[in-house]
């Protein structure tokens, strides 16, 4: 059976039979579900004295104070953000990914 021919069975199966349940809408194919950033999650030391720092990159700039607040919450630590990173106090990239990946962004 052709694809056309189908259809038109479909048609005629659809209006002869009119008390059948409509189906649930299903949103278009090329509708782009908002998707969060890929961060990107990196220890650093230099300029620091030594001491390690878990950097959080690549967040959007409007929600970064929330989610820094919300992180050092989490984590029970310290840090702080500017521009558009988030700096944890400590090497804490395992931690931070989980809970990234908790509040359903990707990290690396």
């Amino acid at each position: 059976m052709k694809s056309n021919d189908m259809q038109a069975a479909l048609q005629a199966f659809l209006q002869n039979n009119p008390d059948l349940p409509q189906g649930e809408d299903r949103p278009a194919e090329n509708e782009k579900k908002t998707s969060l950033p890929r961060l990107i999650v990196r220890l650093e030391t230099k300029g620091r004295k030594g001491k390690p720092a878990t950097i959080i990159s690549g967040l959007p700039a409007d929600s970064i104070d929330k989610i820094a607040a919300e992180l050092k919450r989490k984590l029970a630590t310290g840090g702080s953000y500017r521009d558009d990173e988030i700096l944890i106090q400590g090497d804490r990239r395992t931690d931070v990914t989980a809970a990234l990946r908790a509040m359903g962004f990707k990290t690396n």
